[in-house]
């Protein structure tokens, strides 16, 4: 138990890349159940937890509960790279707004996992923290176009986040 405590301050623990002065906003509803599925990760700002992946996917399942299953996956290193993956559950912290947990059995290590950007086909998500240390951008798809990735910036820079560390891993 001594040991994890000091890992879970390190993941928590990354460069802040948004100006915190500028408010975050989210969007007004998240539908969970067109929420759920697949989702490939786009583009990432730099975290401890995703050091070397690459192809990176993220898969929600709503439970009965309310709550959502969430499996994290990606190859590491390279795209034929051994599989890297974590389950964690995710619940509603207000609108637009989840936290996640990967340690749930670690009673307060919540996450904010806020959506900042959402397409009206859920095809697109843009994903970021009032700390602004991580934020993602997700597709339904593992590619999405140039106007796709320009709308998903804007919402970052819109939300204070800077591009200028935000990184494209390979995806499949």
């Amino acid at each position: 138990m001594i040991l994890i405590l000091p890992l879970l301050l390190m993941a928590a623990c990354g460069d802040v890349q948004r100006d915190r002065s500028v408010p975050m906003t989210t969007v007004e509803e998240v539908d969970l159940n067109r929420y759920a599925g697949r989702w490939y990760e786009i583009a990432r700002y730099p975290n401890f937890f995703e050091r070397g992946c690459v192809a990176a996917t993220a898969d929600y399942t709503l439970r009965e509960d309310g709550k959502v299953d969430v499996t994290n996956a990606c190859r590491k290193e390279t795209l034929d790279g051994p599989i890297s993956s974590a389950d964690g559950i995710a619940r509603v912290a207000g609108p637009g707004q989840l936290e996640v947990t990967f340690t749930p059995w670690l009673p307060g290590v919540w996450g904010d996992y806020w959506v900042l950007g959402l397409t009206p086909d859920y095809t697109v998500a843009v994903i970021g923290a009032p700390a602004g240390t991580t934020g993602w951008i997700l597709a339904r798809t593992p590619q999405i176009t140039a106007e796709q990735r320009a709308a998903a910036e804007a919402v970052f820079i819109a939300n204070g986040y800077r591009l200028d560390a935000l990184e494209y891993p390979p995806q499949q």
